[in-house]
């Protein structure tokens, strides 16, 4: 992906030196797992032997010994070299995106963007390492511990810097679910039909997956992707579908227990904002897809 180097975004909150030590993430009405949360929470499992996934995923999971190592960046400060790139880039992407939201809805207003370690307190609760990056609706804040894009590319086969704009520019989607009234009508319907939250839950998903898209298009029309950025966005969606999670940590697929969607559905719903580059081609909620 072509980027310049530069400053800080004003809208990251750096607080990676003041974070606690703890591995959880929030989303529409509190703490929920984020897009990449399912993946870690598989990791940790493995590390200390704990089935910390069924309660998600309806089974259970095989927590022998592996070489996993954990996720969360607990030791080194933020003047690290690399981490200041990464800081650098999760700014650049940020503000991009940001950037971009604000020429296409009028009432466009900025989030924020919560660097940390390990936990910290978000208005949706604790939010930890384990869950993933995710958004908070009560502070308008998108959390992200930078360990995770070493779990992205490492453990799940998603390289590259444009799987990880992918990851921001979702996030930023469900901001924009907010603004939009979005995020009202599903906290209402899911309090009103609760059966029905985890479908009403991958709905919401795959919109944030094609307002990612709908970012990712504009992106292209500005030359700003290079040979193989796309493929990178695609199996970073593909990652973290519920199928192929399900299917890693339990042997089998229980559709019933879906909140992001398959990986089918992922990478289609991306590629269809993509593709269209329209906000209105993301109505995920009247698509049978």
């Amino acid at each position: 992906m072509r980027w310049t180097p530069g400053g800080v975004s004003n809208d990251v909150e750096d607080d990676r030196n003041s974070s606690g030590g703890g591995f959880g993430g929030g989303g529409f009405g509190g703490i929920h797992i984020g897009i990449g949360g399912i993946l870690i929470l598989l990791v940790l499992s493995f590390i200390f032997k704990r089935d910390l996934l069924s309660p998600f995923l309806g089974g259970s999971i095989d927590t022998s010994p592996s070489q996993s190592q954990t996720t969360g960046r607990s030791s080194g400060t933020s003047q690290d070299p690399g981490e200041q790139r990464e800081v650098q880039f999760v700014s650049f992407v940020l503000d991009d995106v940001q950037n971009s939201w604000q020429k296409t809805i009028p009432q466009y207003h900025h989030a924020k963007l919560v660097l940390f370690r390990n936990d910290i307190d978000s208005a949706c609760g604790l939010a930890e390492s384990a869950t993933g990056p995710f958004y908070c609706p009560g502070d308008e804040k998108v959390y992200l511990d930078l360990g995770f894009f070493d779990e992205l590319k490492q453990r799940f086969g998603a390289p590259g810097e444009f799987a990880q704009a992918y990851v921001i520019a979702h996030e930023i989607g469900h901001h924009v679910q907010k603004i939009l009234g979005t995020e009202a009508k599903v906290a209402a319907a899911e309090e009103s039909n609760p059966g029905q939250a985890n479908a009403i839950s991958v709905r919401v998903e795959l919109q944030a997956d094609c307002y990612a898209g709908v970012w990712g298009n504009t992106t292209e029309q500005r030359n700003l992707l290079e040979q193989g950025d796309v493929e990178s966005g695609l199996n970073a969606a593909a990652a973290v579908g519920d199928d192929r999670i399900q299917k890693m940590t339990t042997g089998r697929v229980m559709p019933d227990k879906f909140t992001h969607g398959t990986s089918a559905q992922r990478v289609g719903w991306f590629k269809k904002g993509l593709n269209t580059g329209r906000i209105d081609a993301c109505d995920t909620f009247s698509s049978t897809q």
